[in-house]
């Protein structure tokens, strides 16, 4: 066990091409049938101001990253061009500088640029054609405005109606948002929803509250970044801030769209990786089975002696083995698992075994009780977000460091420190069923918010958790194409597992569109003015620069 990396990861990616032999057909004797139809109408909306509020959802995020051909074919664009065609004037963006994607300040770079494919998966742009200077910087070169298109990456809820969420002097303590900073020019402290109010829209679309959840779930629920309860944080509370936004943003009359918030558990960040990876066949991790079954045989005994037997952990020499997590859930068995070891009249032997001295058999049982107290085999109930596929197999060196320090050899610590295999997952890769479930409520919470907000108001309303799981279930079959949420081959979600590509923006489009035909009267379905999924890319070339 002397390798860096026990076990490689590899999410294989397989493309399947279906292609149907021609037959000869007569054509001669068919007539085309044309069927006229209507001319585009807008209703009872006025098109002419549209404005736009939400998160990277509205902004275009796609495969990690803003850039300028991602903007091109952002939700509310996309949808802006289809509104020119019933009144609609002029929609503004805040364009980034480059193709590259990520953010600098002053010259330092804040943000990486975008993920691209790499034969098998999503990997750094960099890794492909090497450094990369980011040129948008947030200092230096912010376009100027009114913008249309007020979608802020990484906002919740409440950073809509937050003065100095724009301030650049806000960034060092995490009051302000680097993407919002470009769009505020002289006047720093003025809020998303302000920003808005100001351009007197004549119709808007918000879609918010995604990152309300998103961000604890993309943490594994680790407690770093908290479920926004319902109401009492930050003092107004989602039903409270809600209101305020619709409650301003139709003050003048103007109509909208909303959409409501996503399951993001089901999302391909958090279904790509399965939760057993560990792969008997291979080099790194097939050879090393015996010795680990034989490591932790010792602990499975400890398990069924305190009562816990289905704690034990053993892997498969002939199919694909779980990796090991820890689970903050179960009773932590800390001192319990100690004192048995320590009692152990075999266990000095078993130390020995590794080269250490007798004398450290309570120190290893310690050990052993502190990174196993809350410890076992990993489950298809358990979902890991996208970033552990680069984490599984590999050593962890602060915990190397923290073992040397307790006494074991370099060597050995490294042994001890095999993420997901013999150092169990942290809590920040895995998302346990307590805290999907934790998700779900939320989510339930906040779209019946949504829902009735948006009824009070008389506004269209997209069932974008419908939507998901549809993509989640069975694909969306939009003209000649069917989208799923599989992460590269299902066309609908770009390389960051988290935000749709081109033609995901698309498919939500005509969603949008079809709402506010159901709402307002519009007929973008009927007369044809739908968008062909089919005329959006799903992916970018690393040479778009």
């Amino acid at each position: 066990m002397k390798n860096s990396k026990y076990f490689v990861l590899a999410l294989t990616t397989v493309f399947v091409v279906a292609c149907n032999e021609l037959e000869d057909v007569d054509i001669s004797s068919q007539n085309e049938v044309q069927v006229e139809l209507p001319e585009l109408t807008a209703g009872s909306v006025d098109f002419s101001n549209y404005v736009s509020l939400g998160n990277s959802l509205t902004a275009g995020f796609t495969d990690g990253a803003l850039f300028q051909a991602s903007q091109s074919f952002s939700l509310p664009n996309i949808m802006s061009q289809k509104f020119a065609l019933a009144g609609g004037g002029t929609f503004v963006q805040p364009l980034t500088n480059d193709n590259l994607g990520g953010l600098a300040a002053a010259g330092n770079r804040i943000q990486g640029p975008r993920l691209v494919f790499g034969g098998s998966g999503p990997v750094s742009l960099e890794s492909i054609i090497g450094d990369v200077t980011v040129t948008t910087d947030i200092v230096l070169n912010n376009p100027s405005g009114p913008f249309n298109n007020l979608g802020v990456p990484g906002a919740k809820s409440f950073h809509l109606l937050a003065p100095g969420y724009g301030n650049l002097a806000n960034l060092e303590a995490e009051l302000a948002n680097p993407y919002f900073i470009r769009m505020t020019g002289t006047n720093p402290n003025i809020s998303v929803l302000e920003m808005a109010a100001s351009q007197s829209p004549t119709f808007f679309s918000l879609w918010i509250g995604n990152n309300d959840v998103l961000g604890y779930a993309t943490s594994g629920g680790d407690g770093t970044n908290p479920l926004t309860p319902v109401s009492g944080d930050p003092g107004v509370g989602f039903d409270g801030t809600y209101g305020a936004l619709i409650t301003t943003l139709t003050a003048g009359g103007a109509k909208g769209v909303v959409a409501n918030i996503p399951n993001v558990t089901s999302i391909p960040h958090f279904t790509t990786v399965p939760h057993n990876p560990l792969d008997p066949t291979s080099e790194s991790f097939g050879p090393l089975i015996p010795t680990l079954n034989g490591i932790f045989g010792q602990l499975n005994q400890v398990y069924t002696f305190l009562g816990f037997p289905e704690r034990s952990i053993e892997f498969s020499s002939t199919a694909a083995s779980e990796v090991v997590i820890k689970d903050e859930t179960l009773v932590d068995l800390s001192a319990e698992i100690a004192g048995v070891l320590t009692e152990s009249p075999t266990f000095p032997a078993f130390v020995e075994s590794f080269g250490l001295p007798a004398a450290a058999a309570p120190t290893v049982a310690g050990l052993f009780g502190a990174i196993y107290g809350q410890t076992r085999e990993a489950t298809a109930d358990d979902l890991f977000v996208l970033p552990s596929s680069a984490v599984i197999g590999t050593v962890n060196t602060t915990s190397v460091g923290n073992l040397v320090l307790a006494g074991l050899s370099q060597e050995l610590a490294g042994q001890f420190s095999v993420e997901g295999i013999t150092l169990p997952l942290e809590d920040k890769w895995v998302l346990l069923p307590s805290e999907q479930e934790e998700i779900a409520t939320a989510t339930a919470a906040f779209n019946d918010i949504i829902a009735a907000t948006a009824g009070q108001a008389g506004l269209a309303l997209v069932d974008a958790n419908a939507l998901l799981d549809q993509l989640a279930s069975s694909g969306i079959t939009s003209g000649d194409f069917t989208l799923t949420s599989n992460l590269v081959t299902g066309s609908a979600f770009s390389l960051d597992g988290i935000h749709p590509t081109a033609r995901g923006y698309a498919l939500l489009a005509n969603e949008f569109m079809r709402a506010i035909d159901a709402t307002y009267g519009s007929n973008f379905e009927a007369s044809g003015n739908f968008v062909n999924v089919g005329n959006y890319p799903t992916n970018y070339s690393p040479t778009l620069q």
